[in-house]
């Protein structure tokens, strides 16, 4: 696990179909004080009462937060992106919700979020794409890359759902290929 010179402050993680058992397996190990901001953003349909978030939070004692309009950003908290809303980032701390047409059939877009990180943070980012069955992502990680920030993929080998990660790896967007069971050391070592 290469350790990088650059501080990371903002791990992005986007998934799909398939990517929920590797979101809370990496809940279950992850370090109690990150020194980072985790942002989850999860293909998936509307419920009341941020079931999702209160499912992590059982997994972890690091707080996870369903994310409104506005919600200005800590280190050491998982958010969550919530359904229907696509996240933007205003500068490094406070983030805004967008209900403008969906992008890849998805709103939340993965592309959308990772795209303005990028923007904001640049080198001091990961974007993580993990299993899903549409090729939302891909151009994310891409921007990532361009802005100076680290791309992971999961690997497909190890995907539910493989296209994601095998679209991303096909475009060379990028830089690690993770099986779900070393993603938490990963991110622990930033």
């Amino acid at each position: 696990m290469g350790k990088t010179n650059t501080t990371i402050d903002l791990v992005a993680i986007g998934g799909s179909a398939g990517s929920l058992q590797v979101i809370i397996q990496m809940m279950k190990n992850l370090n109690t004080e990150l020194n980072v901001t985790i942002i989850i953003i999860v293909h998936r349909k509307s419920q009341p009462n941020n079931i999702l978030s209160m499912l992590l939070q059982q997994y972890s004692s690091i707080e996870v937060i369903e994310i409104e309009d506005k919600t200005e950003l800590e280190k050491n908290k998982v958010y969550l992106v919530p359904a229907d809303y696509h996240l933007l980032f205003e500068d490094e701390f406070r983030v805004s919700l967008d209900s403008s047409e969906k992008m890849n059939y998805s709103r939340p877009s993965i592309d959308v979020t990772f795209r303005s990180a990028a923007e904001i943070f640049g080198e001091r980012m990961v974007g993580i794409l993990l299993s899903g069955a549409n090729a939302d992502g891909v151009e994310g990680l891409h921007y990532i890359k361009k802005n100076g920030g680290k791309a992971w993929v999961q690997d497909p080998e190890t995907a539910e759902v493989d296209y994601m990660p095998k679209q991303a790896i096909h475009a060379g967007e990028y830089n690690l290929i993770i099986k779900p069971e070393d993603l938490a050391a990963y991110i622990n070592e930033l």
